[in-house]
C-alpha cells in the first residue's frame, strides 16, 4: 500500500496561508489563452446534453489529457486553461466537458451533477477514447477529482481505457469537507457557490414545477443544506448524509489499477490535511504537499505564475508512460 508523500512544493514567500494560497492563483493571476473548439454532445438518455470544449493535437496519434472540472467550474477556469495551454504547447489533444449546467446554458433534463457522477464520468470517458488512438489521460479537479477517483475504482480493471489519471483537491471525504466549510472564513466560499448554484436551481424548478421544496431551497444558507433539498435527492441519495458518505472517493482508492496521482494540499481549506486518507492502493500515489491550498499551487515572484499545477500533472503522465508499455495497456483495454 502506498504511504502519502510530499511533492517538491512549496508556496511563494509571499502568499502566506491556505486562503490565500487558494482565492489568490484563482483570481489574480493572469490565465493563459486558449482557443477552443467546442461541440455539443447529446447524453445517452437523448434528453440532455453536455458541451465539451477541445484543443486540437498536432496529429491523430497525438496524446490525449481529458480534465472534469470542479463545482461549478468550466473550461474558462484558472486550472483549466493552464492545463489545456501547456497539453497544446506539447501538440496533444486535450478536452473539457462541462458538467450539466456549467457550459453557460441551462441542460434540459431535471438532474445536475454531483461528485460521485462515475456513470456520467463513464459515457463521457469511452466517447472520447473512441477517438483517440494514442495515449489517453484523464484528470479531475476538485468536485471533478473524487468523480473520476469513484469511475476509476467503480471500474477496476475496466478502467484500463486510460493509461493514467490524476486528481487535484478532491474532497475525497465529502464530510469532513462540508462540516470545513460551514465554518468561520470557509463561508465565504460556500456563499461563492451558492450564488451561482440557487438561481440554477431556481430556474430548474420554474422548468420542472414541484421537483423539489422552493422554501427550502430559499434558506438553505450551506452546502449541507442545499445538498439536502437539491443533489441527493435528484441523484438517487436519500439525503446529504447518504450522498455525502456514498459518493466520498476514500471508499475506493483501494480498488484503482490505473496508475493514478492524488494531489491534496494539507493547508486546503475544503479538506484539512487530518483527513486525507493515508493509504491507497498499490497504483495510487498520495501526494500531499504542506501547501498549495485549494487548486492553488501558484509559483514564481509577485505576480506569480498558474504553471507548476500543469507541469506536475503532464510530468506525471510521463512518467507513467516510461513505466509501462503501451502494448500491454492496450491489450488490457
Amino acid at each position: 500500500m502506498n504511504q502519502p508523500g510530499a511533492a517538491g512544493y512549496q508556496a511563494p514567500w509571499w502568499l502566506p496561508g491556505g486562503d490565500l494560497q487558494t482565492i489568490y492563483p484563482a483570481v489574480c493571476i493572469r490565465k493563459p489563452a486558449v482557443a477552443y473548439r467546442r461541440e455539443r454532445w447529446n447524453t445517452p438518455c437523448g434528453q440532455d446534453f453536455i458541451d465539451v470544449d477541445l484543443v486540437d493535437g498536432a496529429s491523430p496519434a497525438s496524446p490525449c489529457v481529458l480534465l472534469f472540472h470542479g463545482l461549478e467550474g468550466s473550461s474558462d477556469s484558472h486550472y483549466a486553461r493552464s492545463l489545456m495551454a501547456a497539453a497544446k504547447a506539447r501538440g496533444w489533444h486535450g478536452a473539457i466537458p462541462h458538467f450539466r449546467g456549467c457550459s453557460g446554458e441551462p441542460n434540459l433534463a431535471p438532474r445536475f451533477y454531483h461528485s460521485g457522477d462515475a456513470e456520467e464520468l463513464d459515457w463521457i470517458i469511452r466517447r472520447l477514447r473512441s477517438r483517440h488512438a494514442g495515449p489517453f489521460y484523464v484528470a479531475g479537479v476538485s468536485l471533478g477529482g473524487n468523480a473520476l477517483l469513484r469511475w476509476l475504482g467503480e471500474q477496476g480493471h475496466g478502467a484500463g481505457i486510460v493509461d493514467a489519471a490524476v486528481a487535484i483537491s478532491a474532497p475525497l471525504d465529502l464530510a469532513a469537507g462540508g462540516t470545513a466549510l460551514s465554518a468561520g472564513f470557509n463561508r465565504l466560499y460556500t456563499r461563492m457557490f451558492l450564488q451561482t448554484l440557487k438561481p440554477k436551481a431556481l430556474a430548474k424548478l420554474d422548468r420542472f414545477p414541484g421537483l423539489f421544496d422552493r422554501d427550502r431551497l430559499l434558506a438553505a444558507n450551506d452546502l449541507y443544506s442545499f445538498d439536502n433539498v437539491v443533489t441527493a435527492p435528484l441523484h438517487g441519495y436519500r439525503d446529504t448524509d447518504d450522498y455525502w458518505h456514498r459518493a466520498s472517493a476514500r471508499h475506493v482508492l483501494h480498488d484503482i489499477v490505473v496508475p493514478t496521482l492524488v494531489l491534496n494540499a494539507q493547508n486546503d481549506p475544503f479538506l484539512p490535511g487530518r483527513h486525507l486518507p493515508r493509504t491507497a492502493a498499490h497504483a495510487v500515489t498520495l501526494e500531499y504537499p504542506a501547501t498549495g491550498g485549494h487548486v492553488g499551487f501558484s509559483v514564481g515572484p509577485f505576480p506569480g505564475r498558474l504553471d507548476w499545477l500543469p507541469q506536475r500533472i503532464l510530468t506525471f503522465f510521463d512518467d507513467t508512460a516510461m513505466r509501462a508499455p503501451a502494448p500491454a495497456r492496450l491489450c488490457e483495454a
